[in-house]
């Protein structure tokens, strides 16, 4: 169960409208490496944990995940939210601006709509830690892209190096569930499971 504070985990308040800045940005709300599709892989794979340890860790930075989602959404809204048509079109948002006006909707920087195709589910508990870390490692990378594009724009920069930060430590979580699983994993049974079949 989760309670929800109608704050955003880092502030944002972005005085001047940019769409170009807009347009890259929400590659982390709906591209391959954002915060939608980490959010939904970790509250997705954290059922098939072998450990209550690991399914907290999950379930802790996939809740997270949904808080840099209302944060992203929040800098993209306000990145576009006062601008002219003219500055809309300046941009190239002219097409998703005809399709979704300056609400915002999930897609890559390359206006490819979100496809649950993102989400990396295999089944087995070290592939998806695995998978987990280079999702925190490509969203890292993917941070500091924007930061240099947005380099001038403090309003701008300061929650994208916050966001930053949060998936170095989401890199340094996963590590520890990885290794936590694999000694889970490595135990020596010494029992034969009793489950009894459904009927």
């Amino acid at each position: 169960m989760w309670t929800y504070n109608k704050t955003l985990q880092y502030p944002i308040n972005i005085k001047c409208p940019d769409p170009k800045l807009a347009k890259v940005i929400i590659s982390q709300y709906g591209g391959p490496d954002g915060e939608l599709a980490a959010s939904l892989r970790y509250l997705s794979q954290r059922f098939g944990m072998p450990d209550q340890k690991a399914k907290a860790i999950l379930n802790d930075i996939g809740t997270e995940e949904l808080a840099h989602l209302e944060m992203v959404g929040t800098i993209v809204h306000q990145l576009t939210d006062r601008a002219s048509i003219e500055e809309i079109e300046k941009a190239g948002l002219a097409p998703y601006y005809t399709d979704h006006g300056v609400d915002v909707y999930p897609a890559s920087a390359a206006g490819v709509p979100f496809t649950a195709a993102y989400i990396a589910c295999k089944g087995d508990p070290i592939a998806n830690l695995q998978e987990d870390l280079a999702a925190e490692q490509k969203a890292r990378a993917t941070y500091e892209k924007l930061i240099d594009l947005c380099r001038d724009n403090p309003d701008v920069l300061d929650p994208l190096r916050y966001l930053r930060e949060r998936e170095v430590v989401h890199f340094q979580r996963f590590g520890e569930a990885l290794r936590g699983v694999q000694d889970k994993l490595a135990e020596k049974k010494f029992y034969m499971n009793d489950r009894k079949p459904c009927e």
